[in-house]
């Protein structure tokens, strides 16, 4: 259960963002409901996911795996709901993403570069970051400058809405059937 009422004041700010949430997402989206109480919070949030989705440097795929583990590592089964729903919107195979919560388990079906990229958003989503000099240099040099601070700055934004949803206490809002965040082993 959410812990902050998810009906915020009937503002128009507030009726415009489920008005778009509704038409892109069919759904009015729990964390702009819990972020409308505050209209300032609420407009900062949404300029920076609109300005982060233009970012192209990186490729759609490592970055959706870096996002969807950042989620798992923090235990958002609200943004591993979501995820699942935008990798299948964006074409990814949704075998692949279900099996990013236990990675480890199940190496044989990601590439080396995508195993990088995994372990790095994990690194940097502990709560004292464990991020290596070696793991960056391997990741700029695989990946170029542009493309590593792209994903750093995603798994970045990711430890920022997840973290806001499990303090909110917002749960799976119903994007797919796979919501539920499997237990680490």
């Amino acid at each position: 259960m959410a812990r902050i009422p998810l009906a915020p004041p009937h503002t128009l700010l507030n009726r415009i963002g489920a008005w778009y949430s509704r038409r892109t997402y069919g759904k009015v989206l729990d964390p702009g409901l819990a972020l409308g109480h505050n209209a300032r919070v609420l407009l900062t949030y949404v300029r920076q996911e609109r300005g982060a989705a233009t970012w192209n440097r990186l490729d759609r795929s490592l970055k959706h795996l870096a996002v969807m583990a950042t989620a798992a590592r923090i235990n958002c089964s609200w943004c591993m709901d979501f995820g699942h729903w935008e990798a299948d919107a964006l074409g990814l195979p949704m075998d692949k993403i279900s099996k990013v919560p236990q990675w480890r388990d199940h190496r044989e079906d990601f590439t080396e570069l995508e195993l990088l990229v995994l372990e790095y958003a994990e690194a940097m989503t502990e709560t004292e970051p464990r991020v290596t000099d070696e793991q960056a240099a391997v990741l700029v040099e695989r990946l170029g400058e542009a493309a590593f601070v792209e994903l750093t700055a995603v798994v970045a934004l990711e430890n920022y809405r997840s973290r806001i949803n499990s303090a909110f206490g917002l749960t799976s809002q119903g994007f797919s059937d796979a919501c539920e965040v499997p237990s680490r082993t």
